[in-house]
């Protein structure tokens, strides 16, 4: 007997790990404001030092922001992809399968050129439900709207 399918959610909808993005922004954002704190309190240090620790504090700061950015938006016409550094659109027929497998650190998609994508938008890292939940979201709207009609496994 096959689960129950899960709703169609309605479009536009963009799945992102929300509490890691938080806990992403809110680590980097103190770890400026102590990083400055400790720059303006040093006495010893001049005017260029202050201003080095307040460009590491910021260099963290970017990369947990980068970190942060990983999202998947579907609309009518498809799926964007939002990774680190690249983003990639997708006709919702280029999408053969979405996979969240036990032990995945987020969700791939099968595509139709035999590639896979890693869509780190849909981690199951800090909140594992929530993305289970919006990984069977994303591959019902696949299925009903692309040629994810398949039903063979895919492999491991």
């Amino acid at each position: 007997m096959s689960a129950p399918r899960p709703e169609l959610p309605t479009l536009p909808v963009t799945f992102r790990p929300t509490l890691t993005r938080v806990v992403l922004l809110s680590v980097g954002l103190a770890m400026f404001l102590v990083i400055t704190a400790v720059a303006l309190m040093l006495e010893r240090l001049n005017p260029e030092e202050r201003a080095s620790f307040v460009f590491v504090a910021a260099l963290f700061f970017g990369v947990l922001a980068l970190l942060s950015r990983p999202r998947v938006a579907a609309d009518d016409n498809g799926v964007t992809v939002v990774n680190l550094t690249r983003t990639r659109r997708l006709a919702w027929e280029e999408i053969l399968r979405v996979n969240l497998r036990s032990g995945d650190p987020w969700v791939f998609l099968d595509l139709s050129d035999g590639t896979s994508l890693p869509a780190l938008g849909i981690q199951p890292g800090l909140a594992k439900q929530q993305a289970i939940r919006d990984a069977r979201a994303l591959r019902s709207l696949a299925e009903a709207r692309g040629a994810g009609s398949d039903d063979t496994p895919a492999g491991g």
